[in-house]
């Protein structure tokens, strides 16, 4: 039995715990085992298609497994000198990058490897192994080895620890000259150098082995592109691609994971998937965010959990994680490999979603805080005003759009502003920019019409300078809300919360529920929040802000508020 058999026979069985991800790419493995896959590929030298069935041949699996389990040794820990003994994944993970060939020319199949693990694994450990097979044992004449990240220093992370191997191997030590500026095997005239994105020596390279190290941190898509054109020459390279998750930033990164995404969905017959038959992708990640409290769900992203990485450390980091909200984003990202951002989601759909409904005539003759968000003159602008009434917080909200580019903002975001036009949701405002008076004449209306008296009105002072000013002269109490950590913090968590015990009652209005959705939060380093854009451009969150800013008043004047309404 192979250990791709073993592993997946592992997996179905439930004795061995794997995303997702891993248990479909497996599935496939096994399948291209048993049935050798044929391929139809485009030759445009000779503009004919070509047929090639790839076979598993399991010799050529277990020679790197016998190589690194002969040869290298572990340098550090209670493992230290102690002959290396791959995990029944990490066997199986290369059985398949170098078992299945083309059965003509015997050429491996896979170009590209990609690991993403959580900390801890010995993904680096591998890579370092690998990288000596393919410098001394690969059968590649005059190999050229990369172990390359954005800083020299993280790139040296790999090349040192195999550094390291060869000279805790004495058949290794003989036959490799361990230099300052590479790794030398002179009998076949190959070396293994370590290499930055701010290297001179980039171009020109014919690399037969590249690891790509921590690719998270990469912040362009040059060195992956130029290390990957470095090995056109070769006739069966390997880039090996490492890394724990990282702040998405939307760069080569993002990009990557989304296409091996892609190529994992095809897999499954998902429309829109990616068929690419150069790239094996194993991605050990929780399925799901929320699974970090479950100890059984923890080998999803953690294939080595009480091995190679200790169980009791885990543990104690999750309990420190309860108590402490700022641990949670640092946990999740490195050891349980969810993508996470300084940026993340604010509330689900199910915290936002309140359908209760009122009657605005039943708010009359009281007393309201009112909050706006002007936003750019060509934007969405929301004003908002809140009641608290028997417990429950009351808001009316009037959203204003120029009506010269209305039609651009519906193409553009995608949302009915037309609909809720006639639906008396949305102020379309004459000309191409928000007249900020339409805005003014809103409370004045809710004063006047319906004796909703706005007490305080809070504002960001950006842009505001002349509105706060006819407010002023209209009889309106202004006050000022800065849009930082320390001002919003609180009263967002307030709303939150409030939010979360249906304690909100917007009217189900669906402009506001559009605009919660969309918003996310940014944390500091003391765990504040504050409000920002989702990661859709076009997501609004304008009536989101309006509602906070009428918090952050109702947070200072709360006392007053209530002793006035009688609460």
């Amino acid at each position: 039995m192979t250990y791709i058999e073993e592993y997946y026979n592992q997996i179905k069985t439930g004795k061995v715990i794997v995303s997702h991800k891993v248990e479909v790419v497996y599935k496939k493995l096994l399948h291209d085992l048993k049935k050798p896959q044929v391929i139809k590929t485009y030759n445009e030298t000779t503009e004919k298609i070509e047929k090639h069935t790839y076979i598993f041949d399991e010799k050529k699996a277990h020679k790197p497994i016998e190589f690194i389990e002969k040869f290298c040794r572990h340098s550090k820990g209670k493992w230290a000198n102690k002959p290396i003994v791959l995990e029944l994944w990490q066997k199986a993970l290369v059985e398949a990058m170098y078992g299945f060939i083309d059965k003509e020319t015997k050429l491996r199949k896979y170009r590209k490897v990609v690991l993403f693990v959580g900390r801890k694994n010995g993904k680096s450990t591998l890579a370092s192994a690998l990288a000596l097979y393919h410098l001394t044992a690969d059968g590649e004449g005059g190999a050229e080895c990369y172990s390359v990240a954005v800083k020299k220093d993280q790139a040296k992370i790999v090349w040192e620890e195999s550094k390291k191997m060869i000279k805790k191997s004495p058949l290794l030590k003989k036959r490799v000259k361990t230099l300052v500026n590479g790794l030398f095997y002179d009998s076949k005239d190959a070396s293994y150098k370590a290499l930055a994105s701010s290297s001179d020596s980039l171009d020109g390279l014919n690399a037969s082995f590249v690891s790509a190290d921590e690719t998270h941190a990469w912040k362009d898509k040059n060195l992956m592109d130029v290390m990957y054109d470095s090995m056109s020459a070769r006739e069966q390279p390997m880039l090996f691609e490492t890394s724990t998750m990282g702040n998405i930033r939307e760069s080569v990164f993002d990009n990557e994971y989304e296409y091996i995404e892609n190529v994992i969905a095809g897999y499954e017959g998902i429309e829109g998937g990616i068929e690419d038959n150069t790239l094996l992708p194993i991605i050990y990640e929780l399925d799901k965010k929320e699974y970090w409290t479950d100890e059984k769900k923890w080998y999803q992203a953690n294939p080595s959990l009480g091995n190679i990485k200790k169980l009791d450390e885990i543990r104690n980091k999750v309990k420190r994680a309860r108590n402490n909200p700022t641990e949670v984003s640092n946990l999740l990202c490195k050891d349980f490999n969810i993508r996470v951002t300084s940026e993340e989601k604010w509330l689900t759909f199910e915290t936002a979603n309140n359908e209760d409904t009122y009657n605005i005539d039943d708010l009359q003759d009281t007393y309201a805080i009112g909050g706006a968000d002007l936003s750019s003159t060509t934007d969405l602008t929301c004003a908002t005003l809140i009641v608290i009434k028997h417990g429950t917080t009351f808001v009316l909200q009037q959203y204003f759009i120029a009506n010269a580019k209305l039609e651009e903002k519906i193409k553009e975001d995608k949302i009915p502003y037309d609909v809720w036009n006639k639906r008396g949701l949305v102020t379309l405002c004459d000309g191409a920019k928000v007249n900020y008076s339409d805005v003014t004449a809103w409370f004045v209306k809710m004063h006047n019409e319906y004796q909703i008296n706005a007490l305080w009105v809070g504002y960001d002072p950006w842009n505001a300078q002349y509105w706060v000013e006819e407010m002023q002269d209209t009889g309106f109490t202004m006050i000022e809300v800065r849009q930082g950590f320390k001002t919003l913090s609180n009263p967002m968590k307030q709303l939150e919360a409030d939010l979360i015990e249906k304690k909100v009652n917007y009217n189900n209005n669906p402009v506001l529920k559009w605009c919660l959705t969309n918003t996310a939060v940014k944390r500091d380093e003391n765990d504040n929040i504050r409000p920002v854009k989702g990661k859709q451009q076009r997501a609004r969150i304008d009536g989101s802000v309006s509602l906070l800013i009428a918090y952050c008043i109702l947070a200072e004047k709360y006392t007053d508020y209530m002793n006035l309404m009688g609460e």
